[in-house]
């Protein structure tokens, strides 16, 4: 069996909180995470609460700026190191690399939730009828009625609004996905709606990395655990 190489590759990273109230107090948050994903594969972050899941994901994203170490990805075919990188190539990266699914919808309030969702296909160069046909297919998948598509996503439950980020974020078929708790405001059949749209993803060659506190959408997603200690923790 061949062995795909990876194309995200992390390595003595990081990442501390200063806290300006308190003197400018360091807190460490990440301490030399290193890790590597293929396509194909799902990484699924573990560990217990404050070890830094949901910041390893914002960093890979550059939402945060690590201290130091190391995060690269394979972007047009050459490998881009992310921290200390210019907003342009971050930004370059994230429009046609590196999707993100987050807890949170945040657009533009009075665009309609077929534009929102086929947004990031038309930056890409995708004609807007291809793009809104490709968002209406997946906001159908994910449940989210056709009367709604016009509508800004704003006037959506909470789980509706998680749906269509959910959409917004797999409709580029990206190479690299991260997933921050992509089910933790559905109900039972639409969180199965999105597993399957994820394994779909891993299955036709995306490089995954998420947190899954719901073990069994981990358990069908996830192809390998990857342990994020607390800082100061033993080995």
């Amino acid at each position: 069996m061949t062995t795909m190489l990876p194309v995200l590759r992390v390595s003595a990273l990081n990442k501390s909180f200063v806290v300006h109230a308190q003197g400018g107090l360091a807190l460490p948050v990440l301490r030399d995470v290193a890790l590597s994903v293929a396509p194909g594969e799902c990484l699924a972050l573990v560990g217990p609460s404050g070890a830094g899941k949901s910041t390893l994901l914002r960093s890979l994203y550059g939402n945060y700026r690590p201290q130091s170490g190391s995060i690269q990805v394979r972007h047009h075919d050459r490998w881009v190191e992310l921290v200390g990188a210019e907003p342009r190539i971050t930004l370059d990266v994230r429009r046609r690399t590196m999707g993100f699914v987050s807890q949170f919808l945040r657009v533009i309030p009075r665009v309609g939730a077929l534009d929102v969702v086929a947004e990031p296909m038309v930056r890409l160069g995708a004609s807007p009828e291809d793009a809104r046909r490709r968002a209406g297919l997946l906001l159908g998948l994910l449940g989210i009625p056709e009367r709604l598509w016009p509508l800004p996503p704003a006037t959506f439950s909470g789980g509706e609004q998680q749906r269509v980020n959910i959409a917004r974020s797999l409709i580029a078929d990206y190479p690299i996905l991260l997933l921050d708790e992509p089910t933790a405001s559905l109900d039972t059949a639409n969180r199965d709606r999105v597993v399957e749209l994820v394994r779909r993803r891993r299955e036709a060659g995306a490089a995954i990395v998420g947190i899954f506190h719901d073990v069994a959408v981990r358990d069908a997603v996830a192809t390998r655990l990857h342990d994020v200690a607390l800082p100061g923790a033993q080995p």
